[in-house]
């Protein structure tokens, strides 16, 4: 063993003709002598270094791996040892000393740490080891610089993980295929030898490692073990480790830009390419984030479709002509079927042995000879035919499919069933055992079976006990899966024929041997029938490639079932009466040098193994000193055609040529499940130009085409060829999408075979079979090559020179990024060059791409140790991104790490990738660590807008006037026209009208409060109210001045009401707040004495129970309780008259001040005048025809808006009688308010939002049991939800479904708008029947459709109702009698166009006087109550209402046969999103991510710098916490094409709601900057 340093330069002194052809084929293929590849020579070319270094390296090593000598003393004499084969130049040009390297075949070297020695599953994958991959890996992350960067928070609990299997490492009995887990002898061996092989894009780095260190770079590297590291590397470590000062997150983010490059951006948004230095961010340093952190959002120059690169190679070889193999020699004595080639063996050598099957110790269970093969199968065929039956029929037919279930360790048996079909003339479909009813993948084995009408299943008696049994005994029926009868094959179940049946053996025909089951990238299973005539022919291919004679031993380590494993040990071998030793998967796991002692011991002369093997018995293989491997002539390595296999076969053949195994038996072969093997490498015997490698540039690979590997230093991809094209075959390169073109030959495209020995089709899928089964390829002129079909076989490769053919990669591991293609094995190689060991296992890693925003998106998902801290995976995940993004040029979009032992597993180990990425799209992998890059990889989103110089005024109304547009103005009925006998209307003063309805109608009823229970709690008529009243005013006068502010503190009822009232009558100034919540003091009383203080009031009314809570050792935590002003109560208030009540002046004169919360947070008090309180009383009495015989049930809160004038102010300027429901009762009995509706036969009822999501979400179950209280709301002509929102339509639409079961008309339900400025714009009341005859009624509220996009250019689009982006919004109700809306343009105020996105302007008696502020800060927002329009009408004295909407005509009229204008309300200005130059309602993004995730419960979105914070709600296991941050990033951008910056997960309930149950997103933001959120997890996307 040592170290083999390569140059790519052949040494001609080796073949001198053969590299002259070479180089003259080479220019003859590339038109412009261009040269597509170089070869390097084999191990056998080059020179070896004596036998005896090698030995000694190879002691050393393993003294280093066990710990008998420390990592210095190891450098020490392995540098000794390599001393004189390695020439040490001085001072020279690295570029120079090519020439001067010794070339020489060595192993490398690895170290391993003491403390990871007994760590189980560091078995390295050696499919995945390049050591100059490692190499590249290492020297792309010594370019980037220290920098920090946002770690994500989590909260302790989710660290914990619950399941116990979590914590430990991956189960042995299901390591991936491509992963060992070994264990041996209670330790673990886990130095592997490997080799690197080098070119001159990495000549500098082996010159500097060589002079600067006495350890070759290739001899250790950071990826091989967490021990061992190079002298480069551990300089780059100790950069890279050094602790620089912590910078806060704010800086961080100033900094965070990207070079206007064209290469593809830096994977972590930095402006240098720096590694990732990871911290928590200080709560302080999380306000002050540049807002240059999303420069990359705004560089986005392409919109949607991404343009090709102009610089891109392309192809410039010649048309490749097709390949064709030797011809198929037909040999005399070749059977002319399987079967008669087993009759023939079974009579002329009954006693030769066919199959040896071990037990999991290796020793021989059962030797099965041809004769005993024979008469079993024959057994079995006459059982099945003639012993199975249902209703007298047989069961079986000729032609019939049947399931074989057999596990890996039973060859014996499988063998058996399967030639016992064949003679039956069954069709066998062998499958894997399923171990439980959740395999990944079983569902579809499932449809397989079905599709092909499977109903029996054979199997062996040890497999059928262990099956998942129903608690009848019998199997259970897995998901999806037919329903089976289950045979067991076993000698006791199966009949000796009678003497005169024999089974037909008749020759190979074209009808269907068997079906061999393949799965799809998708995670579809298909069946590929084999015919008779192919599997023969495939048998008699294979034995003339393979040169295998009768009577040979071969052992075979694969899955026998299927594939290599089924070709060579259960088909072929039978043709050639060999002699198969059956390694089973369980024994390689524990020993994995198995496989080599059986070739030893049976001086086996082929092996059929993977390069996983291979890489086992490395790790084992010093044990054993005395086996020889002379014996055999061809080792055939399966998946030679994965380009990581390379390695595995150059250090298998380092350590053990010294075992006697010669280079050349090393025979790589290419199989397709459809094709079958495609080629092979011969054995040398056949005379055939020996092996070659090509080093070839992974930039070019990207692009579809072959180049040495010249300007990227790092990116290469070394790839072994997989021999000639197989006999009887032709083989050509097609290209991979659209028409099957034939390649140049110095392009990569997909490799197809047509040949007589292969599959025939897909079962029962004719449309998939004619596109992979029947491709003819295409010559450029659009001639055919030929007239037979090709078979697709999802190889992607190319034909090298001497007709060699090279795999580059597999269609199911293609990625397309942006253009480029990137294959998922080669993406994992990377990964795992990047220290993985103490962070990840090797094998359990799956890469594979989701489509998101018309691009692919790579994910990268592994599986990390339970004792690998959170900081260290999230410094090894940001280097994985580092090492992606300079080795492939592709950024990586999302790397999960998952707890150990949770992804799902392939059948034989490895994982199941498209069952991992069905799991990642349904949110339901579960990951402990995610970070998303979305900001590097998403390269096409549109270009933002950019805001144009705004059109003048007077152009707008011109261009608008030509276009024939309406200014968008519409109008209530004129109340001056309205003639009614109300006889309120001549009372200025509310207060006059009770004491006039006291008069005249003393016991008429007003209120009627209920409680929880649903019974009455108190009520009050005209003259009750009147004297509680009068009490209050009786109390108050000698105390209080003319117009004082008195803060009135009750829980919804009468109370409140005479209060109100009371201090109307004493000229004060009432203010309704509130109470605070007894239970949440710390929050709601601070509430209240903001009101308090900002209204100025100078005393506080409330009850005995409030007065004390204000006044508690509790309150004075949260407030200081000295400063209240004087506290009342009024509950035992002496019976008082007042002298006289108290007469303002003027109308004009301040009657109440109504405070209100906006949804951005802002305390906003409104003055009402006594005239805007009539005006507001008549229109609502006009529009809701309130009449005093009239009942309305009401359930909102009293204390503000619209729900404020409802409680105090409608019933008694009305004279009806409400019917209070406080809002608050309904958590305690969600049905109240619709029983009291149904009990008292209410027609009109008023609720809020929030009121409707409690009975939706409460009573949505219930309505049958509602129904059966004789609960009934087919009385309800009107329900309307008072709101200050865009409507909600989909909880109206739900609420009108749910509760169309009790009678509630789907017309019945409308929505309400109102804000400060006017708390009552529009109320849809919807009348049916007779109302609606006596044209008042109003027409039905209208829904359109809009164009998302268009809103966020501040443009209404009107589109069709399901067409893509579209959002409803329905009409906010009609306009109130006395009010005018227009919608003016935000900045130039000039009134807009009908269907134009706009301001909402109101005009009305019932406005607002203004904003009343304690700072008296007026000057601001004084344009808000009193602001004209620039041009047009520009007299009227308007409000802004600070809402976008837009007026539409419809074709509707209404009562006064005019056209109906409609009013819909977009959302709130103050609440938009401007994210780049665009204008987002948060809603909109709102509504797409709760839709994304079935956990989500709510979600609230607000901006932080220009981060979009996404904050959701999980209502479920804390474990599903991660899962949303990639699903939230995929909706977000899909729908809005936005980036996020942060989602912030946290528990339900924590998203603050006020009582119309609206969003206080301005909260919510304080409280994450604060950081009082107390979140699951924060995730900062990258």
């Amino acid at each position: 063993m040592a170290t083999r340093i390569q140059s790519r330069f052949v040494a001609l002194s080796s073949s001198p003709q053969r590299t002259a052809s070479y180089w003259t084929t080479m220019a003859e293929r590339t038109s412009a002598g261009l040269l597509s590849m170089m070869l390097e020579p084999t191990p056998a070319v080059a020179m070896t270094l004596p036998a005896e270094v090698r030995e000694k390296l190879a002691e050393l090593e393993l003294e280093l791996s066990e710990g008998d000598i420390t990592q210095k003393g190891y450098e020490k004499k392995r540098s000794k040892l390599l001393a004189p084969y390695i020439p040490q130049i001085q001072g020279v040009d690295p570029s120079l000393q090519i020439d001067n390297r010794i070339q020489a075949s060595s192993q490398v070297v690895l170290p391993v740490s003491k403390h990871n020695k007994s760590r189980a599953g560091n078995a390295r994958d050696e499919r995945f080891r390049s050591d100059l991959h490692t190499e590249a890996v290492q020297a792309a992350l010594a370019k980037y610089k220290e920098r920090k960067m946002p770690m994500p928070s989590k909260r302790r609990s989710v660290l914990v993980q619950s399941s116990v299997e979590a914590c430990t490492p991956p189960d042995t009995s299901s390591a991936s295929e491509d992963e060992g887990s070994l264990r041996r002898q209670g330790r673990l061996a886990t130095s592997t030898p490997y080799q690197g092989h080098s070119h001159p894009a990495v000549e500098h780095w082996f010159n500097r490692v060589i002079q600067g260190s006495s350890t070759s770079s290739s001899a250790s590297s950071t990826s091989s073990h967490p021990g061992g590291r190079s002298v480069t590397n551990s300089a780059a470590h100790a950069a890279l480790n050094a602790n620089a000062t912590a910078t806060a997150l704010a800086d961080l983010m100033a900094h965070t830009q990207l070079d206007n490059h064209s290469a593809p951006p830096d994977v972590t948004g930095l402006s240098e390419r720096s590694s990732i230095h990871l911290e928590r961010p200080q709560v302080g340093s999380v306000r002050g984030v540049s807002r240059s952190y999303n420069h990359h959002a705004s560089m986005m120059e392409t919109a949607d479709v991404q343009q090709p690169d102009p610089n891109q190679p392309r192809p410039e070889g010649q048309q490749m002509s097709p390949l064709e193999g030797e011809p198929l020699g037909v040999a005399t004595n070749w059977p002319p079927s399987l079967p008669a080639a087993l009759q023939r063996w079974a009579t002329t050598h009954p006693k030769n042995p066919c199959l040896t099957a071990l037990d999991n110790a290796g020793k021989p269970v059962y030797t099965l000879t041809y004769g005993k093969l024979w008469t079993r199968s024959q057994k079995l065929a006459y059982t099945l035919l003639n012993k199975l039956s249902s209703r007298n029929e047989p069961l079986l037919m000729p032609g019939d499919r049947v399931a074989l279930v057999f596990p890996n360790n039973d060859p014996m048996m499988f063998m058996v069933a399967f030639y016992g079909c064949l003679l039956a003339e069954l069709v066998p479909v062998p499958i894997e055992v399923p171990l439980t009813r959740k395999d990944a993948g079983s569902q579809q084995i499932g449809f397989l079976l079905g599709s092909c009408g499977v109903t029996l299943a054979l199997t062996t008696d040890a497999c059928q006990k262990g099956l998942p049994k129903a608690q009848t005994g019998e199997v259970v029926t897995f998901k999806g899966w037919p329903r089976l009868l289950w045979f067991v094959t076993d000698g006791k179940h199966v009949v000796k024929p009678p003497k005169d049946w024999h089974p037909s053996v008749r020759e190979a025909s074209n009808d269907i041997a068997y079906i061999e089951y393949k799965t799809s990238k998708e995670g579809s299973t298909m069946g590929i029938t084999v015919s008779h005539s192919a599997m023969l022919a495939h048998c008699q291919a294979l034995t003339q490639a393979c040169g295998y004679t009768e009577g040979e031993t071969i052992t075979n380590v694969l899955d026998f079932k299927r594939e290599a494993g089924l070709w060579h040990g259960v088909l072929t071998s039978v043709m050639n009466r060999m002699h198969v030793i059956s390694i089973p998967y369980s024994l390689m796991k524990v020993n994995p040098l198995s496989w080599i002692q059986k070739v030893h011991m049976y001086k086996a002369r082929v092996a059929v193994v993977k390069s996983r093997d291979m890489h086992w018995s490395l790790l084992a293989q010093r044990d054993q000193r005395d086996i020889s491997l002379s014996s055999l002539r061809m080792l055939i390595v399966a998946d030679g055609a994965n380009p990581w296999s390379i390695s595995s076969c150059d250090a298998f053949l380092n350590v053990f040529q010294a075992r006697g195994l010669r280079p050349e038996v090393i025979c790589p072969c290419a199989c397709s499940s459809e094709a079958m093997t495609v080629a092979i490498r011969r054995p040398p015997e056949m005379g055939v130009p020996p092996p070659g490698k090509a080093v070839l540039s992974m930039s070019g690979l990207s692009h579809g085409v072959i180049r040495v590997d010249t300007e990227e230093k790092l990116s290469v991809l070394t790839v072994q060829d997989v021999g000639q094209v197989m006999p009887g075959a032709v083989v050509c390169v097609v290209r991979v999408e659209g028409t099957p073109f034939l390649c140049q030959t110095d392009e990569v495209g997909e490799i197809c075979v047509s040949s007589g020995s292969s599959g025939l089709a897909y079962y029962g899928l004719p449309g998939m079979t004619k596109n992979i089964f029947e491709t003819i390829p295409v010559k450029p002129s659009g001639v055919s090559v030929s007239d037979r079909p090709f078979i697709r076989t999802s190889l992607l490769g190319f034909v090298g020179p001497d007709n060699l053919v090279f795999v580059v990669g597999k269609i199911d591991g293609l990625m397309v990024v942006s253009g480029r293609r990137h294959n998922a094995d080669d993406v994992v190689a990377t990964a795992l060059a990047v220290e993985p060991m103490k962070f990840v296992y090797r094998g359990r890693i799956a890469v594979f791409s989701v489509s998101v925003l018309h691009d692919e998106r790579i994910v990268v998902v592994a599986e990390q140790r339970p004792d690998a801290s959170e900081e260290d995976s999230f410094q090894w995940m940001s280097r994985v991104l580092q090492a992606i993004d300079s080795i492939h040029q592709v950024g990586v979009y999302c790397l999960a790490l998952v707890p150990a032992n949770t992804l799902p597993k392939a059948p034989l180990g490895g994982i199941h990738i498209s069952e991992t990425k069905q799991r990642f799209l349904e949110g339901a992998l579960h990951p402990c660590n995610v970070l998303m890059c979305p900001h590097t990889c998403v390269t096409n989103l549109p270009k933002p807008r950019q805001k144009q110089p705004e059109v003048g005024p007077a152009s707008m109304i011109v261009g608008n006037l030509v276009a024939g547009k309406r200014i968008a103005q519409a109008c209530g009925r004129d109340l001056g026209q309205l003639e009614d006998n109300d006889q309120a209307r001549k009372f200025l003063y509310i207060q006059d009208v009770l004491q006039w309805r006291a008069q005249a109608t003393p016991d008429h009823p007003l209120f009627l409060v209920l409680n929880s229970k649903g019974t009455v709690a108190s009520t009050a008529s005209c003259l009750q109210l009147h004297k509680r009243a009068e009490r209050v005013a009786a109390a108050l006068m000698g105390r209080l001045n003319t117009g004082d502010h008195v803060a009135l503190v009750y829980p919804p009822g009468i109370d409140l009401i005479a209060t109100f009232y009371g201090c109307l009558y004493a000229g004060c100034v009432p203010v309704t707040v509130r109470p605070p919540h007894p239970q949440n003091l710390a929050t709601t009383l601070p509430t209240v004495k903001m009101i308090v203080e900002v209204s100025k009031s100078v005393c506080i009314l409330t009850t005995q129970a409030i007065m004390k809570l204000l006044k508690s050792k509790e309150a004075t935590a949260a407030v200081d309780i000295k400063s209240w002003p004087t506290v009342m109560d009024t509950d035992d208030l002496p019976r008082k008259k007042c002298p006289q009540t108290y007469k303002p002046p003027t109308p004009e004169m301040l009657a109440y001040l109504d405070f209100s919360v906006s949804t951005t947070g802002i305390l906003a008090g409104v003055k009402m005048s006594h005239s805007a309180t009539s005006a507001l009383c008549r229109s609502i009495k006009l529009q809701c025809e309130l009449y005093p015989s009239r009942q309305i049930a009401i359930c909102l809160d009293p204390y503000c808006g619209l729900g404020l004038a409802l409680w105090c102010l409608c019933s008694v300027y009305s004279g009806h009688q409400s019917i209070l429901v406080p809002p608050l009762e309904l958590e305690s009995n969600a049905s109240l308010w619709l029983s009291a509706v149904s009990q008292y036969k209410v027609r009109v009822t008023f609720c809020s939002y929030s009121v409707m999501e409690m009975c939706t979400k409460g009573l949505g179950s219930q309505t049958e049991a509602l129904r059966l209280r004789n609960v009934n709301l087919s009385c309800v002509r009107t329900c309307m939800v008072v709101a200050e929102e865009r409507p909600r339509i989909t909880l109206t639409q739900t609420f009108s479904k749910i509760f169309k079961d009790l009678g509630l008309s789907p017309r019945a339900v409308s929505t309400t708008f109102g804000c400060r400025v006017n708390i009552a714009i529009c109320l849809q009341p919807n009348r049916l029947g007779k109302l609606a005859e006596q044209g008042t009624s109003g027409p039905d509220p209208t829904t359109v459709y809009v164009d998302m996009r268009a809103l966020r250019h501040d443009r209404v689009r009107l589109v069709e109702r399901g067409s893509p982006h579209s959002l409803p919004l329905m009409e906010s109700g009609k306009i109130l009698p006395g009010v005018k809306v227009v919608i003016a343009n935000t900045e130039t105020k000039g009134p807009l166009g009908d269907s134009h996105l706009g301001e909402i302007w109101v005009s009305s008696p019932h406005n607002a006087t203004g904003y009343y502020t304690v700072y008296g800060e007026e000057a601001l927002h004084a344009d808000h109550f009193n602001t004209k329009l620039s041009f047009g009408d520009t007299q009227t004295i308007w409000a802004r209402t600070g809402y976008l909407g837009f007026l539409r005509r419809t074709d509707l009229t209404d009562a006064s046969g005019e056209r109906h204008d409609a009013l819909y309300v977009v959302g709130s200005l103050d609440e938009t999103l401007e994210l780049r130059g665009m204008r987002y309602h948060p809603i909109d993004i709102e509504t797409s991510v709760i839709r994304s995730h079935k956990s989500i419960a709510e979600c609230a979105v607000f901006t932080w710098t220009n981060l979009l914070v996404v904050v959701v709600e999980l209502e479920g296991s804390e474990q599903e916490a991660l899962d949303l941050v990639a699903l939230v990033t995929n909706v977000v951008l899909e729908e809005h094409y936005l980036i996020v910056g942060v989602v912030v997960v946290v528990d339900p309930g924590v998203i603050p709601i006020n009582s119309r149950g609206e969003k206080q997103r301005m909260h919510l933001r304080d409280g994450f900057l604060a950081d009082q959120l107390d979140p699951i997890y924060v995730a900062y996307n990258m």
